[in-house]
C-alpha cells in the first residue's frame, strides 16, 4: 500500500486536496447543532476516524481488521448522529487495497451492509436532512459498492501481470540455460574424443620421430585429418546456432530508443560488413547490451550509433549525452562483463569513454572476421 493519505497514487497533491475537503466538510454537519456536547462528540468522532484510518495503513493481520471495523462503527455513528455518510468512501478505498481474498470479501460485504443500513436509519431519524442530500448519498453508495471492487480487480490484475513477467523472465533464463547445456554437450561430444586422439597421436609421433620417421609422418597426417574433421564438425555446429543479424538488431534498437524518447542517429551500413555468423551475432548482442544500458542508466536525450570498417578492424561506436558512466558501478551488474567475455572470444575489445556522456567503442580485428569467414 501507499502512504496513508494516498487516494490517487499518481497524483499525491490531488490526494491531499481531497483529504482537506473531506476533513472540512464534516464540521459543517456538526456545527449545525447548537449543542456544545454534540459538537464535541462530533469532533472526537472525526479525529478518531482519521486516527484509525492512519493506523490501519500501518497494521497487519488481526489489527488491520480491528481498525477497519472501528472505522465502520464511526461511519455509522457519524451517519446517524450528524447525517454525514461520506467518510465511508475512505473506508471503501482502503478495503479495495486488501490483498487477502477472504478478508476483502468479508469486509467488503460488511461495509456495504452497514453503510446502507445506517443511511436507511438516517432517513427515519432526520428525513429532511437526508432528502436534501439524496443525490450525494446515491453517489456515495455507488462509490462504496464499486470503488473497493474496482481497486481490488486492478490490484489483482497488476499482481498477475507481475507474476506473468516474472514467469516469462524465468522461462527465458531456463531456455538460455538449456541452450548453454546443449551447446556444451555438443561441443563435448564433437571435440572431446577427437582432441584426446590428437593428444595421444602427438605423443606417439614425438616418440617415433627418431625411431621410425615414416610412421611419425603417417601419425602427423592422421592428426591433420582428425583436426580437419573436428573443425568441420564445429563449423556445422556453429551454423546450426540461431544467428542474430545486426540489421535486425538495429531495427529493434530504433524501436527501443523511440519508446524511451531518446533521439537517435545511425551512421554506416551493416549490410556492407559481410561478417561471419558468429562475429555478427556477438556484435549484435553487444549492441543490444549497450543500448539497454543507455536506456536504463544514462538519462540521455540523444544517442549516436556509428558502424565503421577500415583496413584493420570493424568498429561499432555507441555515444550518448547522458550523465556518464559510473566507474564505481559493478561492471558485472550491468552486463558489460558479459559483453567483454563475448568479444574476447573473437579477439574483440570494448573501451568506455566518460566525457560529455558515455562513449562505448567496440572493435573486432578484420583478421578474425576473415579467418572466421574463410573457415
Amino acid at each position: 500500500m501507499q502512504s496513508w493519505y494516498t487516494i490517487l497514487p499518481k497524483n499525491p497533491w490531488i490526494s491531499i486536496y481531497v483529504w482537506v475537503i473531506f476533513c472540512i466538510m464534516p464540521f459543517y454537519f456538526i456545527i449545525r447543532s447548537l449543542s456544545i456536547i454534540e459538537i464535541s462528540i462530533g469532533v472526537v468522532l472525526i479525529l478518531l476516524f482519521f486516527l484509525s484510518h492512519y493506523f490501519s495503513f500501518n497494521s497487519k493481520s488481526a489489527l488491520l481488521y480491528m481498525w477497519i471495523s472501528f472505522e465502520m462503527v464511526l461511519n455509522i455513528a457519524m451517519t446517524l448522529m450528524y447525517g454525514y455518510v461520506y467518510l465511508s468512501l475512505f473506508t471503501a478505498f482502503f478495503i479495495g487495497n486488501f490483498r487477502n481474498n477472504v478478508g476483502f470479501f468479508i469486509m467488503y460485504g460488511l461495509h456495504i451492509g452497514f453503510t446502507i443500513l445506517s443511511i436507511v436509519g438516517g432517513y427515519f431519524i432526520d428525513l429532511d436532512l437526508f432528502l436534501s442530500q439524496t443525490p450525494f448519498i446515491i453517489i456515495t453508495v455507488v462509490g462504496v459498492v464499486l470503488l473497493p471492487f474496482t481497486l481490488y480487480s486492478k490490484n489483482r490484475r497488476e499482481k498477475l501481470q507481475g507474476q506473468l513477467e516474472t514467469a516469462n523472465e524465468r522461462i527465458a533464463e531456463l531456455i538460455i540455460h538449456e541452450e548453454r547445456q546443449r551447446i556444451a554437450r555438443d561441443l563435448h561430444d564433437t571435440l572431446g574424443q577427437k582432441l584426446s586422439m590428437i593428444g595421444l597421436k602427438s605423443d606417439l609421433a614425438s616418440r617415433l620421430v627418431t625411431k621410425n620417421p615414416e610412421a611419425a609422418i603417417q601419425e602427423i597426417k592422421e592428426i591433420r585429418h582428425t583436426a580437419s574433421f573436428a573443425l568441420k564438425e564445429v563449423r556445422e555446429l556453429v551454423s546450426d546456432m540461431r544467428a542474430v543479424k545486426l540489421q535486425e538488431e538495429l531495427a529493434r534498437v530504433k524501436q527501443i530508443l523511440a519508446a524511451a524518447e531518446i533521439d537517435y542517429e545511425i551512421e554506416g551500413s551493416s549490410e556492407e560488413l559481410q561478417l561471419p555468423v558468429l562475429v555478427e551475432s556477438v556484435l549484435s548482442m553487444s549492441l543490444k547490451e549497450a543500448i539497454t544500458n543507455v536506456v536504463k542508466h544514462s538519462e540521455a536525450k540523444k544517442c549516436a550509433i556509428i558502424i565503421e570498417k577500415n583496413d584493420n578492424e570493424v568498429i561499432l561506436t555507441v555515444n550518448d549525452n547522458g550523465k556518464g558512466f559510473n566507474e564505481k558501478l559493478n561492471i558485472a551488474g550491468n552486463g558489460l562483463k558479459g559483453m567483454r567475455e563475448r568479444l574476447e572470444f573473437i579477439n574483440g575489445s570494448v573501451q568506455i569513454g566518460n566525457k560529455n556522456g558515455t562513449k562505448l567503442l567496440i572493435s573486432i580485428p578484420l583478421a578474425i572476421t576473415h579467418q572466421k569467414g574463410s573457415e
